[in-house]
């Protein structure tokens, strides 16, 4: 597929045209990859909770990789809420495991980067911090309110302080949604920026086609920045996730 400018890779592209009434249900490029990785993460799950002995003494590749993943957000989870954190390893396991599996899906060419889409990454966080609330709210009824009140404050100054954290804690959504999105998509961008370079100069022949040898190395450079970038953002995703989980919690 030939993309005009780099942005040209995040549009949504419809591959069956479903419409009822005014809705649109058609079915999208990321649609696609949603189902792709629902896909994978259910064949994980199954490999995980399968009963035919699948596990070994003497580890396979896909078994090193779920204890990775088991292991790094256990650890998680125990940090920052200790013993009270098993009961959710199930949801932050997941929400870790499909936040990687779609970063590592759009490294694919011609594949697509769901979480390069703001409304994706911030949906996913307002989840986060719905679920959060309601855990909150659960644990502490009205004294929840104490997230907006720093400990020791005087009264006249809990007027100034309780409206900026509560703005504060009504944008973590956002945040959230935003450091995703923004590093996904950026990323991406440049990728497709140096290629589109490196082509420019091989279509103009002369030196410039022996030239292009540089930006070529720049990108493999890149696309293992992007492989990092892919995981660590998964894990930011997940560890603030826990930190939230925490807050609510504790109180802190």
């Amino acid at each position: 597929m030939f993309f005009l400018t780099p942005l040209d890779q995040f549009q949504i592209i419809s591959l069956f045209s479903i419409k009822v009434f005014c809705f649109d249900f058609s079915f999208t490029n990321s649609s696609l990859i949603c189902v792709i990785m629902l896909g994978a993460l259910i064949q994980l799950i199954s490999y995980i909770s399968a009963d035919d002995n699948s596990f070994f003494i003497i580890p396979s590749s896909w078994q090193v990789l779920i204890e990775v993943i088991y292991e790094t957000v256990s650890q998680l989870l125990f940090d920052n809420l200790g013993v009270k954190g098993e009961k959710y390893f199930p949801f932050v396991s997941v929400l870790f495991t499909f936040i990687l599996i779609a970063n590592l899906i759009g490294l694919i060419p011609y594949s697509f980067t769901v979480t390069s889409h703001l409304i994706v990454t911030f949906l996913l966080a307002l989840t986060v911090f719905i679920g959060v609330n309601i855990i909150c709210w659960n644990e502490h009824k009205l004294h929840m309110i104490s997230l907006f009140i720093p400990s020791n404050t005087s009264f006249f100054l809990a007027l100034l302080l309780v409206p900026i954290e509560f703005v504060s804690y009504m944008f973590k959504p956002i945040s959230l949604g935003v450091r995703l999105f923004a590093n996904m998509m950026a990323g991406h961008t440049l990728l497709k920026v140096i290629a589109g370079f490196a082509w420019s100069m091989v279509s103009a022949g002369g030196l410039l086609f022996f030239a292009h040898v540089i930006p070529l190395f720049v990108l493999v450079l890149l696309v293992g920045l992007e492989l990092g970038v892919a995981l660590i953002q998964a894990y930011v995703f997940t560890i603030l996730t826990c930190i939230y989980l925490n807050d609510s919690i504790n109180l802190h």
